[in-house]
């Protein structure tokens, strides 16, 4: 089986469109509809790459399970993806201070995901 991506977002059709879009590589896809679910599966499997929503119900954001993922040694090195409606530069520049390796704003273009996803993957293609 090829990387371990972690796909953590509340919106059940935003989770299908990347099911969809990476369906075709090589991929291991695990799915937790809020932070709180997402940091319980990566504490047990550790992904080889994080998609995070930025807003999400529970009791932490995208903001504060990137700022706790680089806070452990086992995830601290783990490339983060944001996607987020918010694409401000303020926005931006908040994901960055907390970590964040890439940001996606919603909607997103399927090429483009797969294009982040392979640069930070050591840029094989998931085309």
């Amino acid at each position: 089986m090829g990387a371990r991506i972690a796909v953590i977002e509340d919106q059940p059709e935003i989770r299908q469109l990347i099911r969809m879009t990476l369906e075709f590589g090589d991929f291991e896809l695990s799915e937790a509809e809020n932070a709180d679910i997402g940091w319980s599966k990566i504490q047990q499997h550790t992904p080889d790459l994080v998609l995070l929503d930025v807003m999400m119900p529970g009791s932490m954001d995208g903001l504060e399970m990137c700022r706790r993922l680089r806070a452990q040694p086992a995830t601290a090195q783990v490339p983060v993806i944001l996607l987020t409606a918010r694409g401000q530069q303020r926005d931006i520049e908040a994901g960055r201070e907390a970590g964040a390796d890439s940001y996606l704003t919603k909607p997103f273009s399927p090429m483009e995901l797969l294009d982040r996803i392979a640069a930070l993957l050591g840029g094989s293609s998931a085309r």
